[in-house]
Formats: structure tokens, C-alpha cells, sequence
């Protein structure tokens, strides 16, 4: 956490708290006797979301886990988030995780046979294609902390990890990265471990795994190079947002990619 706008570390506290019950705007604010129209800013200062976008990640990050823990239908699970709608809770949780909440709930299985095919890889090599249009973001990963696996690097709309990123790879443990390819835009850096011999429910429910992302947007322009990217993977903090997106479905993406450049 940060001491920027340190109140807003009781309000998240707050939330994972009461997160099954109703929270509304000025509940929120009137946590931390602030007016609605203040908490907000601050808060979106803070976190690069608003207070209401964020409830929703978490509530979203809770289907997830009763998906994996629960025998509950998806239905029940729907409803114990708070939407009373099984076609918009489908729709919703499909758009930021990337999958159905039903494929979600049964691929534990193929997450360790793509992670255990990752490791086994001699080439993390993919095609590239640059025009004279479209730009390439180059980095280098670092991790606070000793770890060895798979750093996932994506471009995202939004300061949060949710959905297919817009442009992503994959690199064998730490060191440099290359995404081609990028179209100018505005985007979100963000990136993820999955460290070998991780289990499938970790996998799916990346809570522990080391992470990093850019709360101040890239951005990409017409001819003009981009920074090289100093990405620092952390352990996770009480003010990140959840990893929506399944990263299995990156995985299985990234491997895809893979077997068609050897298979061409």
C-alpha cells in the first residue's frame, strides 16, 4: 500500500469486508465522512477506478472462488453476488474473465497440462508482423522477490487486469520482452507469474501469484518509440485490483500461438 490518500486503505479494507452486502456510493464515502463527489476522486486517484467499478472486480473475483470451492449452480452463484440476472451475470463475468463461468468451473484439469507443456518449451519464439504503422513495447521483467516460471505481460483498456489484454506475450522466467504489433493507443501494462509446479487452483484464482501494474497509461503514437519498460513483479498488495482475466485462457493462447508458428 501506499500513504497516498491512505484512507482509502480502510474503505478497501471495508469492502472485502462487507462485499456479499449491498455497497453504494455513499456507504462508501460515508465510511470515511466524505462526500460522495470527493470519495470518488480520490479513490479513482488512488486506484485508477472508480469505488463502484471496483466492488464489481471483487464480487467478480468471489464467483470465481465458489465456482472452483462450491457445488452452487451458476445461477446461485450469480445471485450471491448480487445479480439477479443468470444471462447478465454470464455475460459479464465471460467479457472480464475470458471464459464462461461453466468452462471456468471445469478447466482446472487443462491448466496443468498447459502449464506443465509451457515448462517443457525450447522455443518461446512467436511471429512477428511490424508495419511502418504499428509500434513494439520493449521491457524487462525483474521480480522482488527469487521466482522462477512464467511472467504473463498484457496491454489492457483499463487499469485492471480484465478480459483478453489488448496485445500480450509470455516470457520463460525473468529478462526482456518484445510486444509487436501495438497500434497507436492508450494502454495499461499489466503483468502476472505463474510460478512451475503451481497448482491449478492457484492458477485459476491468482491470488498470491507476484504481479505489477501501470497505473499511468502508455501511450502510443504514430512514429514515436515508447520507453523501455522497467516491470517490477511484487507480491500482491491490499489496494491491487483482482486478476480477472483466467490466465489459463493466456496460456492456452500463448501455446496456440506457438503450435501454429511451428505448424504453419
Amino acid at each position: 500500500m501506499t500513504d497516498r490518500y491512505s484512507e482509502i486503505d480502510e474503505v478497501i479494507a471495508y469492502i472485502h469486508q462487507h462485499i456479499y452486502e449491498p455497497l453504494s456510493l455513499s456507504r462508501l464515502a460515508g465510511h470515511i465522512a466524505y462526500s460522495p463527489y470527493h470519495f470518488t476522486r480520490i479513490f479513482k486517484n488512488r486506484m485508477g477506478l472508480s469505488p463502484l467499478y471496483y466492488v464489481s472486480s471483487l464480487r467478480l473475483q468471489k464467483a470465481k472462488n465458489l465456482l472452483l470451492s462450491t457445488d452452487l449452480t451458476v445461477r446461485d452463484i450469480g445471485m450471491e453476488i448480487g445479480q439477479q440476472s443468470l444471462g447478465t451475470f454470464t455475460t459479464r463475468f465471460t467479457e472480464r474473465v475470458g471464459v464462461t463461468p461453466s468452462q471456468f468451473r471445469h478447466s482446472a484439469l487443462l491448466a496443468d497440462t498447459d502449464l506443465s507443456s509451457l515448462q517443457k518449451l525450447n522455443d518461446w519464439s512467436t511471429p512477428h508482423h511490424i508495419t511502418n504503422q504499428q509500434a513494439r513495447i520493449e521491457g524487462t521483467v525483474h521480480s522482488a522477490v527469487p521466482f522462477e516460471g512464467v511472467a504473463l505481460i498484457g496491454l489492457f483498456a483499463k487499469p485492471i487486469p480484465e478480459g483478453l489484454p489488448l496485445y500480450g506475450t509470455l516470457v520463460s522466467s525473468l529478462g526482456d520482452f518484445c510486444i509487436t504489433d501495438v497500434k497507436p493507443g492508450i494502454y495499461y501494462l499489466m503483468a502476472t507469474s505463474v510460478s512451475w509446479g503451481m497448482q491449478a487452483k492457484d492458477i485459476l484464482l491468482p491470488q498470491k501469484t507476484l504481479r505489477t501494474r501501470s497505473k499511468k497509461p502508455i501511450v502510443v503514437g504514430v512514429h514515436s518509440p515508447v520507453p523501455h519498460q522497467q516491470v517490477t513483479l511484487h507480491p500482491p498488495k491490499m489496494d491491487d485490483p483482482p486478476i480477472l482475466i483466467s490466465l489459463h485462457v493466456l496460456m492456452k493462447n500463448f501455446l496456440l500461438r506457438i503450435h501454429q508458428h511451428s505448424n504453419p
